[in-house]
């Protein structure tokens, strides 16, 4: 059975700066399924993302900041002639704890503004997507100052475990149908 998406989209922010930081777990777990699949990503400026060739699809991050997400996806939705529903997101999550990662085929943006750019670009809310939940600022940390810093120590084993159980999910999407992945998946 052929994967009825084309292209699997990381979320994220570009750059050194970003790398590891919470808002960036879509590039982590695109970067593991590359690594899997034994593909490489490489910078396409004019596409604005780096991108890398799967089994019959396409891997993409993004170099557009997060909030202009959709100004990479929308013109390669466009171009490739696809669907929405043949374009899978991940992103990050502020709504679910670390540990926690739902599937799902459409919504709203719930606030974040990657997916609110997605959206707006791709004239739909109707598109597969798994959030990755990153948990929220405790104290006196602003949400900007939580979702783009870094995983604390503690927290490392944990999020190897998600990303590894994210990919597991995809997998199992692209195999068995989004449904029957979100049974399995959005239980645990």
């Amino acid at each position: 059975m052929s994967s009825p998406y084309k292209i699997i989209v990381g979320l994220g922010n570009p750059g050194k700066t970003y790398e590891h930081t919470r808002h960036n777990v879509g590039f982590m777990v695109v970067d593991r399924l590359a690594k899997e699949w034994g593909c490489s990503f490489k910078l396409d400026k004019q596409r604005k993302a780096e991108l890398a060739a799967g089994p019959g699809l396409l891997l993409v991050k993004p170099t557009t900041f997060m909030n202009e997400s959709g100004l990479c996806v929308g013109p390669l939705m466009r171009f490739f002639k696809l669907k929405a529903a043949q374009v899978f997101v991940i992103y990050d999550e502020t709504a679910f704890n670390l540990g926690t990662i739902k599937l799902r085929d459409k919504g709203n943006a719930g606030g974040h503004n990657g997916i609110k750019s997605l959206i707006a670009h791709l004239g739909t809310n109707e598109f597969p997507r798994l959030r990755f939940g990153i948990g929220q600022p405790s104290g006196k940390t602003t949400l900007t100052g939580y979702v783009l810093g870094k995983f604390r120590p503690d927290e490392q084993e944990l999020l190897e475990v998600m990303i590894g159980k994210s990919v597991d999910a995809i997998k199992y999407a692209m195999e068995h149908g989004l449904e029957k992945a979100g049974n399995i998946y959005n239980a645990m």
